[in-house]
């Protein structure tokens, strides 16, 4: 969906311009990266000093090893010897753990929660020419699509759950914020911090200048309806929850 290209904002040139999820995760990623590298810039000022951390090393060899035993000789891991290789797989990992997670699941009601739209399971094969079962789906498609479907009781259960998982808590914690303001006692990690969080806040006022760009049809759909899924919630302070259909927790465990 994207090809090298120097000349442009994050040195990537999209394929489709007006594609939301990489118009906005290519800035999420950008204030991502740039928060690590200025983090772990205190800490680790050469390739040297990332290689000789014994600790690091340590987490590393578990991660290849232990968690990922069954990649572990994959030719794509990195050494862990140099700053780029850290920043960029702690990058890739918060990632993982806050944007890429809200862009898939907070979405998930708004579509699922009206069943006929995505079943849970279906409880039939497709008929076969000929049979019974075939004339039926042809003289009545709408009345033998709801034959293959659950019942009312797991129906019910289904989009429960996905109400569920598509819900923010009352005091969700997004990115770019912290529950402490003593986290940390280093000057400098908390100055990283902040621009980390006014650079989310940003972010927040460009996807919304977007969305009201009737030029760029694919922010809205043939629903009218925004896209909002990265959009991180960074400013919303303990206010924000609930299908919200936005923001992006500081992390994500499930």
């Amino acid at each position: 969906m994207a090809v090298v290209d120097e000349k442009k904002p994050y040195k990537l040139r999209l394929l489709i311009e007006d594609y939301p999820y990489a118009v906005d995760g290519l800035e999420i990623w950008d204030a991502i990266s740039t928060w690590v590298q200025e983090y772990c810039a205190i800490y680790y000022p050469s390739d040297t000093v990332v290689a000789s951390d014994t600790e690091l090393q340590a987490w590393w060899t578990e991660v290849r090893n232990v968690g990922h035993g069954d990649k572990r000789k994959e030719p794509w891991w990195p050494e862990m010897r140099t700053i780029h290789e850290l920043t960029d797989t702690i990058t890739t990992m918060i990632w993982v753990a806050s944007a890429l997670h809200a862009a898939v699941n907070y979405g998930q009601y708004p579509y699922a929660g009206y069943m006929p739209n995505r079943p849970t399971i279906s409880r039939r094969f497709m008929p076969e020419p000929g049979t019974a079962d075939y004339e039926k789906l042809e003289s009545d498609p709408d009345g033998y699509f709801l034959s293959t479907v659950t019942n009312q009781r797991l129906t019910l259960l289904g989009v429960s759950l996905i109400e569920i998982l598509s819900r923010h808590s009352s005091d969700e914690l997004y990115l770019g914020q912290r529950e402490s303001p003593e986290w940390s006692a280093n000057e400098q990690a908390l100055a990283a911090f902040e621009r980390f969080g006014k650079r989310l806040e940003e972010i927040e006022r460009l996807i919304t200048t977007r969305n009201a760009d009737h030029r760029l049809r694919n922010r809205l759909g043939s629903v009218r309806v925004p896209y909002t899924l990265l959009y991180p919630s960074t400013s919303d302070i303990g206010t924000l929850g609930g299908l919200t259909g936005r923001g992006i927790p500081n992390s994500i465990s499930i």
